[in-house]
């Protein structure tokens, strides 16, 4: 954990990496954190600007400039430009992050290990408190542990402590589950130190089943079986980590179906979510209802939408007319971010949206690199159930991972995910990708 606290830097790259430090370890608590580090952030690298400004991270990383740019054209036509004011303030990061890096005189990838360490830290330790907060509740009221797999105890009432939506830090933990799973391997000969990391990848499960965010879960599926395994190792030992994350998914599937209150969470309301159909006990207004009434408007007005700021108010309009009660009272969104930009910029602020995912998993998949791949489904999946760029936490994960995972190649040892000695396929792809190391 030294490396962490201790970097070998000049003063001002010291203190821009401990701004950078506080950011991803306040991100699961109170945006005020969050938002103070960001700042502090960026007034020290204004201060420190040098030159001439050197390219720290690839084109990829501005393309989410443009998504805010979208949204101020939006303003220009909106019906009530007062209401997309509050959006702008909230989507600023989505240009601060690329201009702080390109600005910033410390190389971000040179700690990209570090800092994601103490992200992953960071939110085990978050989880374990929840925990904690559970468990201290449910013996306070002397109840049995039954209770704890139960409605009270799950989803947004785990997070209540700590005032994070749950989807929200079901994303952390599976982006830290990723982290860990490559800490775990690369210490494959010390076997305490792997040990403690396993211990902590099965706290990110525990809390990410117990959240219940079923986006989420789906990406943690795909990554813990498909990407896991065959991008950081091969071999024998590809197919015997394959074996055990599949019989961890069994396990967890069998949990699921044994418990009542999961079965409801990730089976019923599934099926109900994908249905049109109001009025269940489990969940009387799915979002496939909600998704319906913003393609009656997306229909009216494809190709400009209508305007930075209206969602809400013309969705409030078609939950009316369909006597969407809940929907209509609590003015809740689309829950999905392709249909949110349709809505608000038409066709061309959708498809920017998708086209950048998909750019972004192009350069992930040839880098071979993990981490970004696994950060990009994670989005993708959250993108179809929630409108993850309307909440700052959101927009903080989002833009900075994003600005972050696309580096220009800047030294030999940012992007060697696994030692020469593990035999790592990733390392090897990574290190011919970039021709930084010589071929093994």
């Amino acid at each position: 954990m030294r490396e962490i606290f201790y970097i070998d830097d000049t003063p001002a790259n010291k203190i821009s990496y401990y701004f950078l430090l506080a950011f991803l370890v306040m991100l699961p608590f109170d945006r005020l954190y969050s938002e103070l580090a960001l700042i502090g952030l960026g007034a020290h690298t204004l201060f420190h600007v040098q030159r001439p400004i050197r390219w720290s991270f690839r084109w990829i990383g501005w393309l989410t400039v443009v998504i805010f740019l979208l949204t101020m054209a939006g303003t220009l036509y909106a019906p009530k430009p007062s209401q997309a004011f509050p959006q702008w303030e909230k989507q600023l990061a989505l240009v601060l992050f690329p201009l702080i890096t390109w600005l910033s005189g410390l190389d971000w990838q040179r700690y990209r290990l570090q800092l994601m360490k103490a992200f992953a830290f960071s939110c085990v330790l978050t989880a374990v408190y929840l925990y904690g907060v559970a468990f201290h509740t449910i013996y306070a009221l002397h109840l049995p542990l039954t209770v704890f797999y139960t409605k009270p105890y799950m989803n947004h009432h785990f997070t209540e402590p700590i005032d994070l939506h749950a989807t929200y830090f079901s994303a952390y933990l599976a982006l830290s589950l990723v982290v860990l799973a490559d800490l775990a391997l690369r210490e494959n000969n010390r076997k305490p130190v792997q040990l403690i990391y396993s211990v902590a990848i099965l706290v990110c499960l525990a809390t990410i089943l117990q959240l219940a965010s079923r986006a989420v879960c789906i990406a943690v599926v795909i990554i813990v079986n498909i990407l896991i395994p065959f991008l950081l190792t091969n071999g024998r030992a590809r197919l015997r980590l394959f074996i055990a994350t599949f019989t961890l998914t069994v396990m967890a599937v069998f949990a699921v179906s044994r418990n009542n209150h999961l079965h409801s969470r990730y089976m019923l309301q599934l099926k109900q979510d994908l249905r049109s159909d109001t009025g269940a006990v489990e969940d009387p207004e799915p979002r496939m209802a909600r998704w319906q009434c913003a393609w009656e408007l997306i229909r009216a007005s494809p190709w400009i939408g209508y305007g930075t700021g209206a969602e809400t108010d013309k969705l409030k309009e078609r939950y009316a007319v369909h006597n969407l009660v809940i929907s209509y009272t609590y003015s809740l969104n689309a829950h999905n971010q392709f249909l949110s930009f349709w809505l608000r910029t038409g066709l061309f602020g959708m498809l920017w949206y998708m086209g950048t995912l998909i750019l972004g998993f192009k350069e992930a998949w040839r880098r071979r690199d993990l981490y970004l791949l696994a950060f990009l489904l994670i989005i993708t999946c959250v993108s179809f159930a929630e409108n993850i760029l309307d909440v700052n936490k959101g927009i903080f994960f989002f833009s900075f991972f994003f600005v972050f995972f696309t580096p220009k190649p800047v030294c030999e040892s940012i992007f060697t995910h696994g030692n020469k000695n593990t035999g790592s396929a990733v390392g090897t792809r990574t290190r011919r990708y970039y021709r930084l190391l010589p071929r093994d």
